[in-house]
């Protein structure tokens, strides 16, 4: 065999290995059909449409104010992920609005939210609605969620699927974040595709 031949199609190889997004590689949402028009209410009590976002990349995350374990956590990682950028990269940075959207809207009110995702980063958005509002935007997210059984007290838990989408300036999906590796996971997720 020729290996001169072989030589182009090596080099294309090496290239299509390194790690990162290259101008030649399409992010892992691409052509996913996630996301979609919605009218929801924000933390401060006003509506917020999809288009509120429109130019700027969305952290789109999923989760309840009252869970006892994982939102939380990943909210922590996604606001520091982001605030590792603001100091590595302010202008990217900058572009970006990390979004909490409630699964439990009989608990999550826009004041239940406001103190939670200030608890997180500076910036993100805490967003809640009717309970149609918030199943039609689940379904166009692809997030499962649902009431668990009343426990002692009256309390209850919410069982929701755990993804958080980086989604582009036209609210289209680019690529999963990994809220579950922590922060620095996050960061460098967002600086592989938000470019």
């Amino acid at each position: 065999m020729n290996i001169l031949r072989l030589a182009p199609f090596a080099a294309f190889a090496l290239v299509a290995c390194q790690p990162g997004g290259t101008a030649h590689e399409a992010p892992p949402l691409a052509g996913a059909r996630i996301g979609g028009p919605f009218t929801l209410v924000n933390q401060d009590g006003r509506p917020v449409t999809d288009r509120t976002f429109a130019g700027k990349y969305r952290i789109m995350y999923f989760g309840y104010t009252f869970c006892p374990d994982v939102c939380p956590t990943d909210a922590a990682a996604i606001g520091k992920g982001l605030a590792m950028l603001d100091k590595s990269d302010p202008a990217l940075a900058g572009r970006i609005v990390p979004v909490f959207v409630s699964v439990d809207p009989e608990r999550d009110t826009p004041a239940v939210l406001k103190g939670f995702v200030a608890a997180f980063h500076p910036r993100m958005v805490g967003l809640t609605g009717t309970p149609a509002q918030i199943a039609a935007v689940s379904k166009a997210y692809g997030v499962f969620a649902g009431k668990g059984d009343a426990q002692p007290g009256g309390g209850y838990l919410v069982n929701h699927s755990r993804t958080t989408y980086l989604m582009d300036p036209d609210g289209r999906p680019l690529a999963l974040l990994p809220s579950d590796k922590g922060p620095q996971a996050v960061a460098d997720e967002i600086k592989r595709w938000a470019t």
